[in-house]
């Protein structure tokens, strides 16, 4: 009767070689999606670029099977793949502007602003009035203060301080008129991106920040185009070496099983 048990080595060994090669394909697939997205807002205020990390593949249950003490089972085990993506949450360029409503925090910190969906956090300080004063973003969001609470600025000569105290000069005199919050988290990889600046907090509670505010500033994203670009081209580069592998791979399965086959 056959021996359906064993397998020649030839075969173990490509199936393990074969695991390797799609494990490493789809971990560059995965990776060249995130390269791809941080090359596409590398001009975007307040981005925060997205890095891959890596896990290693324990498949459940896979110890207490016999298939553990396999090639094939060490080789699951052995292997790391892309476990996913984490913010990055560095320091973007600072750009001066000019401009007295727009505002960069330099160190950490998010400003909160109220959006449809709720409150949402973001470094795009690319402010504006409302025709009624109120502070707002780009897209029409009124920027919450410290209390998160609106923020209505009177017309005249605007002065943000690092702590986001407004203050207004006009003919009437100077007054504070409210201070902009300025929010960070405990867990700030606890916050999911929703956009391409804008951040969710989920359950995470918002506490002081140790960032200050530079008036008549923008950041810009922490993806530089150039770096970004040598990082696509580079994963790129691995996805189609994995893909050949992968192709070479099945063409000795197919090479191998029509030698084996017929000795079953």
């Amino acid at each position: 009767m056959p021996n359906f048990g064993t397998r020649p080595a030839s075969v173990s060994g490509m199936d393990s070689g074969l695991y390797a090669a799609y494990t490493g394909l789809a971990a560059r697939t995965q990776a060249l999606d995130t390269a791809a997205n941080n090359v596409a807002n590398a001009g975007t205020n307040g981005f925060r670029a997205q890095r891959d990390y890596f896990r290693g593949v324990l498949v459940e249950g896979l110890a207490a099977d016999s298939l553990a003490q396999s090639q094939v089972g060490q080789t699951v085990n052995g292997f790391g793949i892309l476990g996913g993506n984490a913010l990055d949450m560095g320091q973007g360029q600072l750009a001066a502007t000019g401009n007295p409503l727009d505002l960069a925090i330099q160190g950490q910190g998010f400003f909160a602003v109220q959006t449809a969906n709720g409150v949402r956090y973001t470094r795009d300080g690319a402010f504006t009035r409302s025709s009624t004063g109120v502070l707002q973003t780009s897209q029409g969001e009124p920027v919450l203060d410290a209390n998160q609470k609106t923020i209505t600025i009177p017309s005249g000569d605007i002065r943000i301080s690092s702590d986001g105290s407004v203050s207004v000069t006009n003919q009437d005199g100077s007054a504070l008129v409210g201070q902009i919050g300025i929010f960070d988290f405990a867990n700030r990889y606890a916050l999911t991106a929703e956009g391409v600046n804008r951040f969710a907090a989920g359950d995470a509670k918002p506490i002081a920040a140790t960032g200050s505010i530079q008036q008549g500033a923008i950041e810009g994203a922490n993806q530089d185009a150039i770096h970004g670009t040598m990082q696509l081209v580079l994963v790129q580069r691995q996805a189609e070496m994995m893909q050949k592998a992968l192709s070479v791979f099945n063409n000795d399965f197919d090479k191998t099983a029509a030698e084996e086959l017929p000795r079953v």
